[in-house]
Parts: structure tokens; C-alpha cells; sequence
């Protein structure tokens, strides 16, 4: 079985806006300074806004790939031999969308809605959670449950 699915949000058309209001800004301001704050502040909104639009969570063979794109700087990798356990979960507003350390505990890497997979593996001695963020939470909870039932065999 292969999984390859990817999220789409509306989030990046924030950034986008925030962007654009900065860049205006820029425009309309006589100070050099901030003028140089605004076009440096609105060009990272654009570029985040490219790094955020997706989320692809899919299969790579022996690993698990989590990338947010189409500008792919934030990606994450777990060996399919470390997972332990996932199972459906629904985070709260508290765990937030982006990626960060959650109040519950783990990472989330998460583009929209609160919908999630809660992945659990072994780094070393220490088990680990990720919460990962989807809209397809059977279909990605059933791939990594046959996948580490086959690598448990």
C-alpha cells in the first residue's frame, strides 16, 4: 500500500494579505528605515505563505515524509521501523496550526482544521509523539497501521 495525500488550506491567503499590506506600507511611508522593515517584513510573509499553502504527508519506502509546501524548507522524516503506534486524534485550538511543541505533549505539524493522527515512535530509549494534521485521518491512521504491522513481521 502506498499513501500519498496532500492538505490544502486557505492560511496562506492570510499571509498573502498580511504581505501585501506590508508592501503598501512600504510604499506610502517617507521614513528610509521603515521602509526597509516593510519590504523585508512583507517578502518573508510571501515566502512563508509558499511554505505553508500544503501539507503532503506520503510514503518514501522506508520512511514517512511530512513536508509543508510548495516551497518545501519545513520537512520531516520518521523511519517506519521507529513507529510504534497511531491512532485518530482531534487537537484543540491550544495545539494550534504550524509547527511547534504541543501542550500536549510532541510536536504538530499541522496546516488546517483539527483532524489529526498521533503518531508515537522510538528515538533511542525515548518514545516520541508527532500530531500530525489532516483531513484524511483514516485513510493516513490505516496506511501506518499496516505498515507497522509490516515491519513487525
Amino acid at each position: 500500500m502506498q499513501y500519498d495525500h496532500t492538505q490544502t488550506a486557505p492560511f496562506s491567503l492570510i499571509l498573502v494579505g498580511v504581505g501585501i499590506a506590508m508592501l503598501i506600507g512600504a510604499w506610502l511611508t517617507p521614513e528610509w528605515f521603515v521602509q526597509i522593515i516593510l519590504l523585508c517584513s512583507g517578502g518573508l510573509m510571501f515566502i512563508l505563505a509558499l511554505c505553508f499553502r500544503q501539507l503532503t504527508v506520503s510514503d518514501e519506502g522506508d520512511r514517512l515524509l511530512i513536508c509543508f509546501g510548495p516551497l518545501p524548507l519545513f520537512r520531516r522524516r520518521i523511519q517506519f521501523s521507529e513507529i510504534e503506534k497511531a491512532e485518530q486524534a482531534r487537537s484543540t485550538i491550544l495545539d494550534g496550526w504550524g509547527i511547534h511543541l504541543s501542550p500536549s505533549g510532541g510536536w504538530v505539524w499541522n496546516l488546517w482544521g483539527f483532524d489529526c493522527v498521533d503518531v508515537w515512535y522510538r528515538k533511542g530509549r525515548k518514545v516520541k509523539k508527532v500530531r500530525i494534521g489532516t483531513d484524511d485521518p483514516i485513510g493516513l491512521e490505516a496506511f501506518l497501521k499496516e505498515r507497522i504491522s509490516q515491519e513487525g513481521k
